[in-house]
């Protein structure tokens, strides 16, 4: 694998994982007393269920930035 692809590589995972953990409110869903164990267990892939369109069209422009223009 040359440099410039295990450049991209390292930059698609950074830019999904950087997506998920801002995407995740895990402050309100740990520290709310309202949610219980359940609803948050529920909560978590719903959340990461819709974030996946958003890293697809990160990986899209990664790999092909004139789809930017």
């Amino acid at each position: 694998m040359d440099k410039q692809k295990k450049n991209k590589r390292n930059v698609i995972i950074l830019l999904a994982s950087l997506w998920l953990i801002s995407t995740l409110p895990l402050p309100w869903l740990f520290t709310s007393p309202d949610i219980t164990q359940d609803q948050i267990i529920g909560l978590m892939p719903i959340i990461g269920i819709i974030s996946i369109p958003f890293i697809a069209l990160g990986i899209a422009w990664t790999l092909k930035p004139e789809l930017t223009t």
